[in-house]
């Protein structure tokens, strides 16, 4: 049995297990896309073709199929991914959780809103959010659906911690995040007034606030 066949049955299995899919075909052609991925250690369509075993004998089609699955409405991808991330922390409980919360501006077009779980130094994407916006700084209305759906599917982790960069700093994500009970960590420029009980002091050398 080839390395990419044998991948790809391990990733069938778990994803048929654990994965809520309407149609059995889109997690053959999934499972298909992200061992040709893991083999090829390359993020492109036409560099997966060697890994997928396909009686076509042109390259386009196989690149059509994923074309297909991509741009295919009626998948669900956070039915398909975000149960396999709960799973993932379902040990985590007793430990704290840190979420990156961040911004990806795309061609100077496009906005993405991802807010990730923290493990081994790397930001494993939790959910995320992509919006027709030039600039990285978003308002807080328009993240604050993905936060509120992260505090609903991690509501059995206790201790759960937000880090993020100066673009966050606003008093509506400190609000709603003590309201949620979560820690925060969030960098603000050096010239933020911060009012601080009993009386206003200045930051001027600290970049990050604690809670």
């Amino acid at each position: 049995m080839s390395g990419p066949t044998q991948i790809y049955r391990q990733l069938f299995s778990f994803l048929r297990q654990h994965s809520h899919y309407r149609d059995l075909r889109h997690l053959i052609a999934l499972g298909w896309m992200v061992s040709a991925l893991i083999c090829s250690e390359r993020l492109s369509l036409s560099a997966w073709e060697s890994y997928v075993p396909c009686r076509a004998r042109k390259a386009q089609s196989v690149e059509r199929r994923w074309q297909r699955f991509i741009a295919n409405q009626r998948i669900d991808i956070n039915k398909l991914y975000v149960p396999l991330v709960l799973l993932a922390l379902k040990n985590w409980q007793s430990h704290r959780l840190y979420l990156a919360m961040d911004t990806t501006v795309l061609w100077n077009e496009y906005c993405m809103i991802h807010l990730s779980v923290v493990c081994c130094g790397r930001a494993v994407p939790l959910l995320w959010k992509v919006l027709e916006h030039k600039s990285a700084a978003v308002a807080f209305e328009e993240y604050q659906p993905l936060l509120r759906q992260a505090r609903w599917l991690l509501r059995q982790h206790p201790d759960v911690m937000v880090l993020a960069d100066r673009g966050f700093a606003n008093h509506q994500l400190m609000s709603w995040l003590q309201q949620s009970h979560w820690h925060y960590c969030l960098r603000v420029p050096c010239d933020v007034a911060l009012l601080w009980q009993p009386r206003q002091i200045t930051v001027d050398s600290i970049t990050a606030v604690f809670r």
